[in-house]
């Protein structure tokens, strides 16, 4: 198979670049991203080998016996042939040895790739295809006798994929996400820009070795990798959460108390639930130990946010923003009681060297040029986190992956093309949902998004999902929402002709008992109910 083709330019109208180099936000900060996390590991074991690493139900795994495990792992890759360069497909169970796997890998210089083991047969032959994947590990345990089993993968007659970045940089892991389509894309990370968002995270959240984060995230997805790496390179402890217990609110809340977490990150759906849970404590603090609770994934909405600010005094929330391909978070905000009365909460400023800009499109001229400040146009990611692209998808790399020619001095010389609406002011940059959930509807163009932000401040809808349905050959706003009981569809207008114009109030309403949700724990758009006899009209 051939390499990959360069990336394009991202062609610019004249005078764009010195607009966008004024218009931007950046955030130079020295990080060591030519460090290893396995030598960090090796050194805390070598100075503190009882130190606790790991925490798993009742069991811990001290550095000492953590770094031995990773040289066990590496041993049995070795001796398999696993070398740099190598995607490995890891499917298996969050534990320790997650971690232990991913460093043996970082130390041979191969490629982490997460395969979920609940995907469907045909989806894993397909990532293991496309991402020419030469070893399949499994381990935890869903796997033969619960040991950790290496084998080598490579159909007879299977081109070579050759991984963007192979050359040019050191890709270091690959996470497959859901595309628009259907079909997932798998995302090629750097080593630095891994390293870069470690550190930032360090950096912005004060990681120490006093600190416990949990590991709390689905394999598959992006935030899975700080949570089980970043307080490894500061000597603290992660605190493994179980699929299971990740199924009920009160086991979550009971597990974080009893092992003393620090720092959780998870998604907005998922903290509704645990703030519901965290309430009913009324003879004692909740979560005492919590010094951070982070959203990511979703658009946190003021509404919860107030909730876990007044069920958490004690602790920070950080609202948290970043794309797979850009080695995960790229901005974070605290969110504060000045931001409550918003609409829509600001995602905040760019973590450790990204550079982020809001660009126009002029499709006449087929150049693009920086927004005003203050005005909406489309989010790019520059600097240190962009990623290499998509692992065997060209067309898909070629249409999100630009050669920066608005930075000369960029560390990776690559934009990536976000495809969110995002604004940026003083307080940095704003984002204001996907360009793929612009709908139109009767002639009217609308941002989906911004009716959840505001459905989801009445006082009893405790989440909420827009879409639009065609079903009747007129295509038609469908508000659904979880509450405690049914609630008035008269009320429910009367709430968002509060803040919309009458062309964004939906006209049929639908109550779940829960919105569904993606593996990742977002809510599943494509999953919402919409036909004529499951929405009535009121």
């Amino acid at each position: 198979m051939p390499a990959p083709a360069p990336l394009r330019p991202l062609e610019l109208a004249p005078g764009a670049r010195d607009r966008a180099a004024l218009r931007s936000r950046s955030n130079p900060v020295p990080v060591d991203t030519a460090g290893r996390i396995f030598d960090a590991v090796r050194a805390r074991a070598q100075e503190q080998p009882e130190r606790v690493a790991f925490v798993a139900d009742e069991d811990t795994v001290g550095y000492g016996p953590f770094f031995e495990r990773v040289l066990e792992i590496r041993a049995s890759l070795a001796d398999q042939g696993c070398g740099a360069g190598d995607v490995v497909a890891c499917t298996g169970t969050r534990t320790s040895d997650t971690a232990a796997l991913f460093i043996a890998l970082e130390d041979l210089g191969a490629i982490y790739l997460p395969v979920d083991p609940a995907w469907p047969a045909a989806r894993v032959a397909d990532v293991l295809r496309r991402s020419g994947a030469r070893f399949v590990v499994e381990y935890g345990r869903r796997s033969p006798g619960g040991r950790l089993s290496v084998s080598a993968h490579r159909p007879d007659g299977e081109p070579t994929v050759v991984v963007p970045g192979a050359g040019e940089g050191d890709p270091q892991y690959i996470i497959f996400t859901s595309g628009s389509t259907g079909r997932p894309k798998g995302a090629v990370v750097d080593r630095t820009g891994l390293m870069n968002h470690l550190w930032a995270k360090v950096h912005d959240l004060g990681l120490t070795a006093d600190d416990s984060v949990a590991f709390t995230a689905p394999l598959v997805f992006d935030i899975s990798v700080w949570q089980m790496l970043a307080p490894l390179l500061v000597g603290g402890r992660v605190v493994v959460l179980p699929d299971e217990a990740m199924l009920f609110p009160r086991r979550i809340v009971r597990t974080l108390e009893r092992t003393g977490v620090t720092v959780a990150e998870v998604v907005p759906t998922l903290i509704t639930a645990f703030v519901q849970e965290a309430g009913r404590s009324k003879d004692r603090t909740p979560l005492p130990t919590l010094r951070w609770l982070i959203s990511t994934g979703e658009e946190l909405v003021p509404s919860l946010a107030e909730r876990v600010l007044t069920v958490l005094p004690h602790a920070r929330l950080l609202n948290a923003y970043g794309p797979t391909e850009c080695s995960d978070d790229v901005t974070h905000h605290v969110v504060t009681e000045a931001d409550l009365g918003r609409s829509r909460l600001p995602v905040g400023q760019p973590v450790a060297n990204a550079t982020l800009y809001v660009l126009l499109h002029d499709p006449g001229a087929g150049t693009w040029d920086a927004a005003e400040p203050g005005r909406a146009g489309e989010l790019f990611v520059g600097g240190r986190p962009v990623g290499h692209g998509y692992v065997g998808d060209a067309t898909a790399t070629s249409g999100a992956f630009f050669r920066d020619t608005l930075d000369p001095a960029s560390p990776t010389g690559r934009l990536y093309r976000t495809g969110d609406l995002a604004r940026i002011d003083e307080d940095g940059v704003h984002y204001l949902g996907r360009t793929d959930r612009q709908v139109k509807v009767g002639g009217v163009r609308i941002e989906l998004g911004e009716i959840e932000a505001v459905l989801s401040g009445h006082a009893r809808v405790e989440s909420c999902a827009v879409s639009v349905f065609d079903d009747t050959g007129r295509p038609e706003l469908v508000a659904h929402y979880v509450a405690s009981e049914e609630l008035a569809a008269d009320d429910l207008r009367d709430h968002l002709s509060t803040a919309l114009p009458a062309d964004m109030v939906p006209k049929r309403w639908v109550r779940l008992a829960a919105l569904p949700l993606t593996g990742n724990g977002k809510v599943d758009h494509r999953a919402l109910p919409g036909r004529q006899d499951r929405a009535g009209a009121p």
